[in-house]
This record gives structure tokens, sequence and C-alpha cells, in this order.
């Protein structure tokens, strides 16, 4: 195996949880000064316990993976449990592997000698899903979302309504009236409402910066606390430079005092940082008077197959050029 770390720019996103597994598993790690890779070799994968240092996703994935065909049986405590890796975990058992413990963060995995053939339908991208509610309440939009795998969502239905986003549930779709206003909920006693990330089933940090952006017009204020990343939150000076009331209290929190439709935010030009916070400023971009301007949108394009065309069916003014 070879690896090179890459990705958005959104702060440190740590290997070790993948290297550590594998060597867990009975592979060696040698670094290559040449090539700038990460070599991991192995004559054999042996099962074993392991209590991982973070619920990675991807390095669950790796690891759940790698021991399927290892010999004996693995073990993996602080998995992550993402539906992602349930999706995974089930398609795996289909093609003869032997995983227990689905949907939990304990996997007891027993190696198998071969894995065969399935049929695998994946799940819709609950990332898109909860990007959609938002871009329709900040532009009082009426949008329908097709198949939108409720019972893999979690609590992210929860957080857009305690943002006062109004949906309906019609067998696997959602429905989001066009809105002209939606008051943020506080807490039983009268706190302001903060919503943070946390490992599934707690919410994803993928959606912080879609909540940040929709908060923006609401009525009443959120503390976006996002806590796994430390650079994610840095788009919003171009949000505030749009119009925004957002107060950035450090790299890892903001207030977000809602507008209540008073103004408008207004269009500038900005550059997409990575993939979320693209998508949160396309979606003030839309909401906004005048023309905006958004560079680097290869980022956006990673998360987002054809957002262009597809916001144009929903009468977005938008050209890709």
């Amino acid at each position: 195996m070879y690896t090179k770390t890459g990705g958005d720019k959104i702060g440190r996103r740590r290997l070790d949880t993948h290297v550590i597994g594998f060597q867990k598993l009975g592979t060696n790690l040698d670094y290559n000064q040449e090539d700038g890779f990460f070599h991991l070799t192995s004559n054999e994968l042996k099962g074993t316990f392991m209590l991982l240092d973070e619920p990675s996703v991807t390095g669950t994935a790796n690891i759940v993976m790698a021991a399927t065909m290892a010999t004996g049986t693995t073990t993996i405590y602080n998995a992550a449990c993402e539906p992602y890796l349930q999706q995974l975990c089930k398609m795996l058992n289909r093609m003869g592997a032997k995983i227990n413990g689905i949907g939990s963060n304990l996997l007891v995995i027993e190696g198998v000698d071969y894995l065969g053939g399935t049929t695998h339908s994946m799940l819709p991208d609950m990332i898109e899903v909860g990007s959609f509610i938002g871009l329709a309440a900040m532009t009082k939009s009426e949008v329908t979302i097709k198949n939108a795998g409720l019972n893999d969502l979690g609590i992210i239905p929860e957080k857009f309504r305690q943002l006062g986003i109004e949906m309906n549930f019609n067998g696997d779709d959602i429905h989001i009236p066009s809105q002209e206003s939606y008051t943020i909920q506080k807490y039983l006693d009268g706190g302001v409402l903060t919503i943070y990330d946390h490992p599934w089933p707690g919410f994803t940090p993928d959606l912080l910066s879609i909540v940040l952006v929709t908060a923006i017009q609401a009525k009443g204020s959120v503390l976006i606390h996002q806590k796994m990343f430390e650079s994610r939150l840095f788009f919003v000076d171009k949000l505030i430079e749009m119009g925004a009331q957002i107060i950035l209290c450090d790299p890892h929190r903001a207030v977000v005092i809602g507008l209540e439709r008073e103004h408008q935010l207004r269009g500038i030009t900005m550059s997409s940082p990575d993939i979320r916070a693209g998508v949160a400023l396309l979606i003030a971009a839309l909401s906004a008077e005048g023309k905006s301007t958004i560079q680097n949108i290869e980022q956006i394009d990673r998360g987002y197959q054809n957002i262009d065309t597809r916001l144009q069916a929903l009468g977005a003014d938008i050209k890709r050029v």
C-alpha cells in the first residue's frame, strides 16, 4: 500500500489511525523520502484487538476491509459507526465476510479466505440532503428532496428543525415548504442554542458550515462549535463581507446573529477553501442581492456532482465559467 496526504484546507488530518491499525494487523511502515510516500508491506495480516485513538470513518473502513481476510479474529473498539461504515460492512458480509456489531462502535471480524461478488445500492448522500435543506430555507424556496434515505439521516433533520426550518416527511422524501421566516430554538432554560459536531450518531462536522450559513437569515442566535478541525470556520470572513452578523470567537467557535431577513446579503467575489465551505458560500450567494463569483470550484465539484445544472433546474441563475 502507498499513501500520501492531501485534501481540504480544514486543518490537520492525521493518518495515524489508518497506519497504526495496519501495523497492529502486522504490516511494516517505511517512509520513502524520494517519492514522498509511506509504504506499508506485509506477508500476512493477522487478527488482533485494537482500540482506536479516534473513530475515524475512513480509518475504520480501511481496517475493516483489511481485517475481513486477515488470519484470525480482529476486534475494533471505538470504531466509527456512520451509515457509510454500516453499508460497507453489510456489503462485505454479503460478499462472504463475517462482521458482527454493525452500527455499534465495537466490531468483531472473523477472517475469511474468500470474498465473492454482490450487488449493492449506495446510500443517498446525507451531506447533500442537509445542504439542500439549508439552501431551501435560506432562499425561501419550496424544495422536495426525493429518496433522501430518512432512516440513515440520524439527528440531521432535528438540527435543522432547531433552526426553525419546517420539513414534511412523505415516505422517503423530504418536502421543505417556502418559509418567509424561521426562528432558532432556545434551550429549555432560555439559553442560546449551541450546535456542535460529534462522531456518529452525533451531528456530522460536514454540515456545520451549512447550518452556519442557514442561520444568517434566521430570527435569533446560535453558537456554532466546530470541535474537530481548527481551520474550518475561516470562511466566515467572506460571509461577514457579504453582510452577515457573525462573531468568530476563535478558530473553533462562531456566533451567528440572525438578520431576520431585514437585510439581504450582497454579492462579492470569494474562493472556496473546502467542499462544505464552498457550498455554504454558494448558498449565501444564491440568497444574496447582486452577482457573486466563487473561485476554486473544484473543491465544490468534489462533493456535489453537476451542482450548477441541478441548481439551474431549481431556477437558480448560475453559470460555470
